[in-house]
């Protein structure tokens, strides 16, 4: 079992940059593809960005693509995601996932067994 915990959200103006972090519990971190998920008011919690055990393969939402960055230290047992060109729409609350079971990255939120409680951002018109 792995227990997550996220930081580094807040409030910025649009255009400007956060970045989340998200710190592991245990010596198993290695072994969890980890993933970052976001869930605006009344809508779905939507798929940000996944990253496999090694780091070396990264996978994200069309509309994240050149704007986040996905990273992990698997020595630190924290998984980053760095956020430029924030839009307003950007606002929600972002939940990191840990997923033991998939062979890849997914971007499926029921495969993730573990979740973090989220941490708030909050974009600026």
């Amino acid at each position: 079992q792995v227990q997550l915990v996220e930081s580094g959200g807040g409030l910025v103006q649009a255009g400007g940059s956060l970045r989340l972090s998200c710190a592991a519990s245990g010596r198993t971190f290695r072994t969890y593809i980890m993933g970052w998920f976001r869930q605006a008011p009344g809508k779905e919690r939507e798929f940000v960005a996944a990253i496999s055990r090694s780091g070396n393969t990264k996978y994200y939402a069309d509309s994240m693509k050149g704007r986040f960055t996905i990273s992990r230290d698997n020595a630190e047992n924290t998984v980053y995601l760095q956020m430029n060109s924030l839009k307003p729409e950007d606002t929600a609350v972002y939940y990191c996932a840990a997923d033991g079971r998939s062979s890849s990255s997914t971007n499926i939120a029921s495969r993730y067994d573990f979740w973090g409680r989220g941490t708030q951002v909050t974009v600026s018109s």
